[in-house]
């Protein structure tokens, strides 16, 4: 016998219902909802079943599984995913990244080859802009080397608002007047990167949980993946941990957020304890 939750705007979501759902979001994703998220992903749902002009819940995720395409999909991972970030957010992995990781990195670099740098997700782009920022500010040896800096979310929606790259007063709040002067422009819905910047970063849309979408993401120096994999179970963690360790050259770095340790997800990365900040290396010495 199946139990109902209150009926939220006349639709019913049952609690065999969002298990449903639940599953299949995160098969498609890698991302697994709590129940603390309940109301949360209830309410979007709502919000679908009613947009979409459906009778009920199971009408729509029929809809949602056997139509072509998945622009529904999108549109729904749009809604369930959570952006927040801010401009130089653990700034000390970026102290990290222009006083140690990429000095050693270019040790191993011909003079003609890139050092390419992923920031996934992208979220709405601070973190890929920070990255830009500080190269300029703080590591002359940028003026001799080819950087390239590309970043991805799963969220279409966010990637469109990281490519204007205008931000509100509370993601600029760790940055000093003299950058905010430097980098961006005061536009009436708040500040805006400069155009510079915002050619210096390419976004993309990428879903770390499927094999056909990350394929291109091949040869990067240092991967920031920070923040993402607290919303992934065990499995998840590891299928994610594996696409980083693919994605990366021999000798690259991946930093995670401060409460994520990849040592408790993948045996692959060794630990390295540098000045500024502990990150995860791939071997030097794989083919």
């Amino acid at each position: 016998m199946r139990t109902s939750r209150p009926i939220i705007d006349k639709i019913t979501i049952s609690d065999q219902d969002y298990a449903r759902f639940s599953e299949y979001f995160y098969r498609k994703t890698g991302i697994l909802f709590e129940n603390s998220k309940r109301y949360f992903v209830d309410k979007r749902l709502v919000e679908r079943v009613e947009a979409t002009e459906s009778h009920s819940f199971l009408s729509y995720f029929s809809m949602l599984r056997f139509s072509q395409g998945d622009s529904e999909l999108q549109t729904l991972i749009n809604l369930m995913t959570v952006n927040e970030t801010y401009f130089f957010r653990e700034e000390y992995q970026f102290k990290c990244l222009v006083n140690s990781m990429l000095n050693e990195l270019i040790t191993h670099k011909k003079p003609h080859e890139p050092i390419r740098i992923w920031s996934v997700p992208s979220s709405s782009g601070e973190e890929a802009y920070s990255i830009v920022i500080y190269l300029l500010e703080h590591w002359p040896a940028l003026q001799q080397w080819d950087v390239e800096v590309i970043s991805s979310d799963i969220d279409t929606d966010i990637i469109h608002k990281a490519e204007k790259g205008i931000y509100s007063q509370r993601s600029v709040q760790n940055l000093s007047d003299t950058l905010l002067k430097k980098y961006f422009r005061k536009v009436r819905d708040g500040y805006q990167i400069i155009d510079d910047l915002r050619e210096a970063v390419q976004f993309t849309r990428v879903n770390l949980m499927n094999e056909q979408s990350v394929r291109g993401y091949k040869q990067f120096d240092v991967v920031f993946c920070r923040n993402l994999l607290i919303y992934f179970d065990d499995v998840s963690r590891r299928m994610a941990a594996d696409t980083l360790y693919d994605a990366l050259n021999p000798g690259g770095f991946v930093c995670l957020g401060h409460s994520e340790s990849m040592s408790r997800i993948s045996p692959l990365f060794k630990v390295r304890q540098f000045a500024d900040a502990v990150v995860y290396q791939k071997g030097r010495d794989v083919v």
